[in-house]
């Protein structure tokens, strides 16, 4: 399973985009395309098409976060120094950790600080 944040489900919507052609190698290999509910969320909050939200969902598997997710989070967000409106991420990120599976992201910077708690990134 490779696991989605949202800047990159919105940039692999755009065709000829980097991030299209990783989702299109992914799935034609069979790959398991997964976004949290959180991602999702924020997807949802647009701006997009109509057709992007139908083609997002045919695409990918919308993943529940759990309450086990809440408290790695919880831990993720002590751990990387409280910052500010990156809550969120946290979720994200922990949801990834729990399905062991590499985030695809194209904001680097926001997710590297979880790599030192085992989240890989598809790079």
């Amino acid at each position: 399973m490779i696991h989605l944040d949202t800047n990159f489900l919105i940039r692999a919507l755009v065709p000829g985009t980097p991030q299209d052609e990783s989702l299109q190698k992914w799935l034609g290999s069979g790959e398991v395309v997964g976004i949290s509910t959180v991602s999702w969320a924020e997807f949802l909050c647009g701006p997009l098409l109509e057709h992007q939200a139908e083609l997002a969902a045919a695409v990918t598997e919308r993943l529940p976060v759990v309450e086990e997710d809440a408290a790695v989070a919880a831990k993720l967000f002590n751990a990387t120094g409280r910052r500010p409106r990156s809550l969120a991420d946290c979720l994200i990120a922990a949801a990834a950790l729990r399905y062991a599976a590499p985030l695809a992201t194209t904001n680097l910077s926001d997710f590297r600080r979880f790599e030192k708690s085992g989240l890989r990134l598809a790079l």
